[in-house]
């Protein structure tokens, strides 16, 4: 099939790369002029597990192009999907300009049928708004499709090419046929493909990403209450997590969820609520918890340096919002580095990935050290705040020489309690004991 993909962020660049990988071909558009040089000479943008490899080989074997033209990409292609950014308002709305201003480009440019599908996550009653748009300024015929995307940042690509299900929300049978022998490929498993209407489609992502936010926040606030009565969150959490109506995942607790998705749909799915005169009391619950949890780190750090962390030098491991992404946005890291400034410390901090997205935002308010170690040195305490593989098993020896104190809080809950005693670590968790040195 002839595709185009509109927006080359994470999730429209996954999209394009996954579909060229199946032989389909794919035209990727974005107004980014430079982006769009980077990726025609085979630099990926962004970091995402296995997606280099099939970017480079699908521009080499001619199915993957790029192009800062959106009439280039749509006369060549028959299905157009719409990979833009909705970032929220300040009201916590989804803001649906930039797909609305496409869609009203489209109807200009399209002289044949074509589906349109909506891949962005967007509030129910978008795919109406789109067809309006679309239908001012075109005669053609054409259908648009509600198909949200359930990519996880770190796993977007086995997400794509082995999805637990596809969710396609459309009532016409022509657009029907085009989607099912378009995503035929990646079910081949016997994993469903759902049909259903478009608003039920749109309302889908955002009821799964609020359900799964409301389970880390759940998980959180019972951390917060071991730490209270004195309870173990790891007994807890396996406790529960082998019931099956609650099963194991999402149950970590933490410095709370972070990234591009969480945040702003629970957002954009109250504020939907409050515009239907439905306010979701839980959501709202939800939000409030999680704001508090990306810094509970933070009174538990000045506690320990009796309220004065002036001239302190605080290491931090993990800037990204989770491990395998270079993503930072709405990261627990960026609300703990504020938080350290404010109080007059330093901050050297190292991630895998996520360090040069960070210093365009802080530029050189804290340093940025080469490895993990480097990090280290001089350091009064260290936060963990990304669970990346690398800082699971460190040479805790080197650690201590390194580091002026052996002080350890970590967000991530990666180490256990009777390592860091053995050890002679100073070790304080998330809704576990601390362990004194």
């Amino acid at each position: 099939m002839k595709i185009a993909i509109v927006g080359t962020g994470y999730v429209g660049l996954v999209t394009g790369t996954c579909f060229a990988e199946t032989g389909n071909t794919v035209i990727c558009v974005d107004i980014d002029q430079e982006k769009v040089k980077k990726m025609q000479s085979g630099v990926v943008p962004i970091y995402e597990p296995h997606l280099d490899m099939l970017f480079e080989r699908n521009i080499k074997q001619g199915r993957l192009f790029f192009t800062s033209h959106l009439e280039e990409a749509v006369t060549q292609s028959d299905i157009i999907f719409l990979a833009l950014p909705t970032p929220p308002g300040e009201d916590g709305s989804a803001d649906l300009s930039y797909i609305l201003g496409v869609a009203n480009q489209l109807g200009k440019i399209m002289k044949s049928y074509k589906v349109i599908v909506d891949k962005s996550t967007v509030p129910v009653g978008t795919s109406e708004k789109v067809k309006n748009e679309i239908s001012k300024n075109t005669p053609y015929e054409f259908d648009v499709v509600s198909n949200p995307e359930f990519l996880r940042e770190g796993f977007a690509v086995d997400d794509f090419m082995k999805p637990d299900r596809v969710v396609i929300g459309t009532q016409s049978e022509k657009a029907k046929k085009i989607m099912e022998t378009l995503y035929k490929p990646y079910v081949r498993q016997g994993n469903p493909i759902i049909f259903m209407d478009e608003k039920s489609a749109e309302l889908t992502k955002y009821a799964a990403n609020a359900f799964l936010a409301t389970k880390i926040t759940f998980m959180n606030e019972i951390a917060n209450f071991c730490e209270k009565v004195g309870a173990n969150v790891d007994m807890v959490r396996i406790g529960i997590g082998s019931d099956s109506r609650i099963g194991k995942r999402f149950l970590f607790p933490g410095v709370g969820y972070g990234g591009s998705c969480f945040p702003k749909d629970v957002q954009a799915l109250s504020k939907s609520g409050k515009e239907n005169n439905y306010p979701f009391q839980i959501l709202e619950a939800v939000m409030a918890v999680n704001e508090n949890q990306k810094t509970i780190l933070l009174p538990k750090i000045k506690k320990y340096f009796e309220e004065n962390l002036a001239g302190k030098k605080i290491a931090l491991w993990g800037l990204a919002f989770k491990p395998d992404t270079d993503d930072i946005r709405e990261a627990p890291s960026l609300y703990i580095i504020n938080g350290l400034l404010e109080a007059g410390a330093t901050v050297s901090a190292f991630d895998p990935e996520a360090m040069q997205n960070v210093q365009n935002i802080l530029s050189n308010q804290i340093e940025f050290a080469p490895t993990h170690y480097d990090a280290l040195k001089n350091a009064d305490a260290l936060i963990i705040v990304t669970e990346w593989p690398l800082f699971r098993t460190p040479d805790f020896d080197k650690m201590k020489l390194l580091m002026k104190n052996p002080v350890i809080f970590d967000g991530r809950n990666i180490y256990d309690l009777d390592t860091m005693k053995e050890n002679g670590f100073y070790y304080s968790s998330i809704g576990r004991k601390t362990i004194e040195k």
